[in-house]
């Protein structure tokens, strides 16, 4: 769809090109019946010109190339209408390119938000001289997390407190819905438990669905944009999404496994293989319940959470799969998971994901 949008931006400016040399009386073209002034044809010579760097931005990826595409559009509506009986036309791509052009600006203010909320979660942390944990540091845990953290190669190693990571996968927001492409970038803060994850989703050509969910300050929020700017979702400050945030970021803690010995969470044991974890964040707690293999590979974790928004959301068990293993920066963690809803009209496998990048205490912001 990039290709088509470019397509569409370079036909208009050589359109508007002809405007000049109609005007100059460079070439005859016999499609322009009307007569222009050589004012008037320097400006459809600019207006080209516009719409040329619109596209040289575009495809150097420029956040801002909308704002020179937003001043092409209005020049070029104004020729138009001065000119409508030849150029009228024209507007339906002048609709397509301020169609996306909003969007990109809706894109460029949902990125700054974001680059905002993320130097907030990772602020006041310190990674230098962080203590290494011992075998010590865990026999106070369950049997079946002393192996997790053993095989995950959490001992012998500094303690975890930031995170930073990014996803590739698909997502679907409908049982029978389609599967989308997604991709997402995550950070954590690990000492004061916080995390902000955003997400952009091929929800249909040319134009991607941006979400953003964000544990931050004891608080949870949820916000789904279409083409970055109409709301789908956008929830915050009450107990359901904070408990929803929290069962996600415990959940997400298996990418970390430091993270089990803060004091935060808590264990106790089921069976052999099984535990429950209580995370407790300013005296709200959340409960849900690890499955390892007998040598320590985390396989699942199941919990009820917020499935829905608003008032028609409801209380449903949420249940993450580890579908493989892959080792970065030395430790063992479910690369690829499944996450599934537990649904009385059977399960929705609304999520597969996939771990393709991984740093630990690292404060840097990645590059876009």
């Amino acid at each position: 769809m990039k290709a088509i949008f470019s397509f569409i931006v370079i036909i208009h400016a050589l359109t508007h090109l002809m405007g000049f040399l109609k005007a100059f009386q460079l070439v005859k073209i016999d499609q322009l019946t009307q007569s222009i002034s050589k004012p008037i044809g320097m400006l459809w010579l600019i207006t080209a010109l516009l719409f040329v760097v619109t596209l040289i931005l575009f495809l150097l990826k420029k956040e801002w190339w909308f704002i020179i595409a937003i001043v092409a559009v209005i020049v070029s509506q104004i020729l138009i209408i001065l000119y409508w009986q030849d150029a009228k036309f024209g507007t339906f791509a002048n609709v397509i390119i301020l169609m996306v052009s909003i969007s990109a600006y809706g894109n460029y203010q949902f990125n700054k938000m974001v680059q905002t909320e993320s130097k907030q979660i990772l602020q006041n942390i310190q990674v230098e001289n962080l203590p290494k944990i011992s075998k010590e540091d865990i026999n106070h845990l369950p049997e079946i997390v002393q192996k997790w953290l053993q095989n995950s190669g959490v001992v012998g190693k500094e303690r975890i407190i930031s995170v930073r990571l990014k996803q590739k996968g698909e997502i679907k927001t409908k049982p029978k819905g389609k599967w989308m492409p997604f991709t997402a970038t995550q950070y954590f803060n690990v000492e004061n438990p916080a995390f902000i994850w955003t997400t952009k989703v091929d929800a249909m050509p040319i134009i991607k669905m941006v979400g953003r969910d964000k544990l931050y300050n004891g608080k949870g929020e949820m916000l789904i944009k279409l083409a970055s700017l109409i709301p789908v979702a956008n929830e915050g400050n009450n107990e359901k999404i904070k408990a929803s945030t929290m069962v996600r970021y415990m959940a997400e803690m298996v990418w970390f496994p430091s993270t089990a010995l803060n004091d935060y969470i808590k264990w106790e044991p089921i069976d052999a293989n099984s535990v429950q974890a209580t995370f407790i964040l300013n005296e709200k707690s959340v409960l849900g319940i690890f499955k390892f293999s007998d040598n320590g590979d985390f396989k699942s974790f199941e919990a009820e959470r917020q499935f829905g928004t608003g008032k028609d959301a409801t209380l449903e068990t949420w249940l993450v799969k580890a579908k493989t293993y892959k080792n970065f920066n030395d430790f063992k963690i479910p690369n690829k998971c499944s996450v599934t809803w537990k649904l009385k009209e059977g399960d929705f496998n609304w999520l597969n994901l996939e771990i393709i990048d991984l740093e630990f205490n690292s404060l840097k912001a990645y590059n876009k």
